[in-house]
Order: C-alpha cells, then sequence, then structure tokens
C-alpha cells in the first residue's frame, strides 16, 4: 500500500493504525475532531472536510466510535434505557460512518485495489451475543455492521477493487475501555494495530462485505 487515510486518527487506536501504516511504508493522511475539528456528528463538517481531500487512496480506515457517549454509559440493564442515550451512541457508531462513506466515494480507486475498513466490535453481533446488556452499544454497532454491508454492494458495481469490511480490534488497552476491559483479555494499541494492518493486507475481494476480527476470522453477524 502507498497511500492510506486513517480517520479518528487521535485516537488510541487510530493513531496506532496511522503510525503502523507509516511504518509499513504508506504515506498516511489524518482527520481527527482534536486536531482537524472533524466532527462526526454534522454532516457539513464531514462533507467539507473530505471533499478537500484528493485521492485516490489504498486504505481508508475508519478508528472513530465511542463506548460512552457524554454522561451516557453502557446500560447493565433494560431499565437503564434512555432514548436520548441511544440517540447518541446511534448518531456516534453508525450515523457518522455512514456519513463518512457517503462523502469519501471520490477518494476509493475505481479500478485499483482499495480497503476501506470501519471499526466496529464483537459485541455488535447478534449471533454472539450471549449475556445481554449494553444495548444501545451493541444496537449501533450492529447497525453498522449492516450499513457496512450495504455499501461494500453498491461500491462493488462503482469501484470494481474496493474492498469494504467491518473489523473487530479485541479489546485495547486505550482510555476507551479502561472503565469496562474487566478480565477480558488486552492489548497494547500498537500490537493492535499491526494485526488490523495484517488482515487488511490479507484481503481480497471475496472478503468484501464481510465482519473480521483481529486475527482475520469472520465474526457472526
Amino acid at each position: 500500500m502507498n497511500t492510506a487515510l486513517v480517520i479518528g486518527a487521535s485516537g488510541g487506536i487510530g493513531q496506532a493504525v496511522g503510525l503502523e501504516l507509516e511504518r509499513r511504508g504508506a504515506s498516511v493522511t489524518r482527520l481527527s475532531r482534536r486536531v482537524d475539528g472533524f466532527d462526526l456528528g454534522n454532516e457539513a463538517s464531514v462533507k467539507a472536510a473530505l471533499s478537500s481531500l484528493e485521492g485516490p487512496f489504498d486504505v481508508i480506515f475508519v478508528a472513530t466510535g465511542a463506548l460512552t457517549v457524554g454522561a451516557y454509559e453502557p446500560e447493565k440493564s433494560l431499565s437503564a434505557i434512555s432514548a436520548a442515550g441511544m440517540a447518541d451512541q446511534f448518531a456516534v457508531n453508525a450515523i457518522g460512518p455512514a456519513l463518512i462513506l457517503k462523502h469519501a466515494r471520490h477518494l476509493i480507486p475505481k479500478t485499483d485495489r482499495c480497503v476501506f475498513a470501519i471499526l466496529s466490535a464483537r459485541v455488535g453481533s447478534i449471533g454472539d451475543n450471549t449475556i445481554g446488556g449494553w444495548t444501545g452499544y451493541r444496537a449501533a454497532k450492529a447497525a453498522l455492521n449492516q450499513i457496512v454491508r450495504s455499501a461494500s454492494i453498491e461500491l462493488g458495481r462503482t469501484h470494481k477493487g474496493c474492498i469494504c469490511a467491518a473489523l473487530h480490534p479485541g479489546t485495547v488497552e486505550t482510555p476507551f475501555t479502561a472503565k469496562y476491559a474487566g478480565r477480558h483479555k488486552t492489548v497494547p494499541a500498537e500490537v493492535a494495530a499491526g494485526n488490523l494492518i495484517s488482515v487488511i493486507d490479507a484481503f481480497t475481494l471475496e472478503h468484501t462485505g464481510g465482519f473480521f476480527d483481529y486475527a482475520g476470522e469472520a465474526v457472526p453477524w
């Protein structure tokens, strides 16, 4: 890969992914709220930021997302659900990435290989959910997976070499997960980034529209 765009580049995973791509020889363009004022919740901001870029890129990596949005934390029970909290979860974890897909199409090569990878989470898997809870975050990530799936079909018609996929990074040691890791095995962000880029490197067109973990294994929908 020669050129890459990392969106959400100031977060723990996004920062590590950008550095890993550079380590592997890519020229990396970065976008983030902290540095560039990129506002995932504002379509005008998304459009303006992406329209200002010139592609094409070999890799577009969307590392945005939030487990806790504002004061609303993951629900432990149905009684903790709030309409406003769920709406915020969808705005950050599903609608935002959908807007990126909408406004980033001109950055994808028409025929050459490109990977458009979006961070999801295993808890967004309906088939893998055996303990419940975290309703808003789970539902928003499940919605994101459907968005990625639908986008892959459309992009497959117009951008023949595009592989559009959702990725589960594992439980990564970042401020994002610090309160919730519990007994889950965690890995440093740089290790997670290396794993994810290796998965991306191995992707073929057969992987487009899929949901994969950090080892390249398919995750149930």
